[in-house]
Order: structure tokens, then sequence, then C-alpha cells
């Protein structure tokens, strides 16, 4: 009996510690987007004058609940002091949701990382890893789809 227990730990650990050590799955936009749902249906414009979300309710894809993965876009800065940002908007192209419209829910992801990260150019395009839940958010800017808690962001 005891042997058994010792072969069975020898073949269990590897796949333990393979897991922990796992790539992120790369996700991009459109993987976050329902088949079949038009996310790029037409703005609406207040009467105001402001343009609002596009789509604020969007359906989102459970595909990637509650996994490890790494995704690329901009950063609109929410939280954070000079140095750390600790919560932003990841969105799929430069200047959504501050020099257009925020894009459909489902093509925001809203980001967290508890001890902060430096964000040096926030022009640039960026990788983001970490945990994606289908757990919306939403803020004065924009209704989101899915939060990240954020474990590493690199350039794009």
């Amino acid at each position: 009996m005891g042997k058994a227990l010792v072969l069975a730990l020898v073949i269990l650990l590897p796949s333990f510690s393979a897991y922990s050590d796992e790539e992120p799955i790369e996700v991009y936009w459109e993987d976050l987007v329902p088949e079949g749902f038009n996310e790029l249906a037409p703005p609406a414009v207040q009467h105001n004058g402001e343009m609002s979300q596009l789509q604020p309710d969007a359906p989102v894809v459970d595909t990637f609940d509650g996994k490890r993965v790494k995704i690329p876009g901009f950063v609109v800065p929410l939280e954070g002091t000079p140095e750390l940002t600790t919560e932003f908007l990841l969105v799929p192209y430069f200047g959504a949701c501050i020099h257009v419209p925020p894009p459909a829910s489902n093509q925001i992801v809203y980001v967290t990382f508890e001890e902060g990260i430096p964000l040096d150019n926030i022009y640039d395009a960026i990788w983001v890893t970490g945990e994606l839940t289908t757990e919306g958010w939403k803020g004065d800017i924009a209704s989101v789809g899915y939060r990240l808690k954020g474990i590493e962001v690199s350039a794009f």
C-alpha cells in the first residue's frame, strides 16, 4: 500500500507543479464577443450632445471565466498614484472611453493590481496577464463585462 501511494504522488506531483507554471491563454478581443453579437452597433447620442457607451449590457463569453489569461490592449487609468496604477480599464484601441465613446461592455476589462504597477506610457499597447472573470463592473466612464486580477504587465 505504501508503494502505491508513493507511486501516485510521483505521478501526480508533476501535474500540480506544471499547472502552476502553465502559460496563460492568449485571449484577443474577438474571443470575448459571443458568436453572432454585433459589437459595432451604432453609438447612441444623448440629447446633451455627449456620446454614450455603444452597448453597456453586452453579453459575455464564459469560456475564459476563472482562467489565467494574457490580453493585449490599451490602458485607461482609474486609480493609483503618479508612480503606481492599481486600477484601470483595458480597452482594444487607443482613445476608447476618453476620446471616443466606450466600446461594448464585452470589449472592456476592469483590471486591478493589489500592489500597483508602474505604467510608463499609456499610449503604448501592453499585455496584461491575470485571472479573468465574467463579473461585470460599472464606473463613471463605462459598464464593463469582464474583470481581471492582474499578475503581470509587459510590452505588446
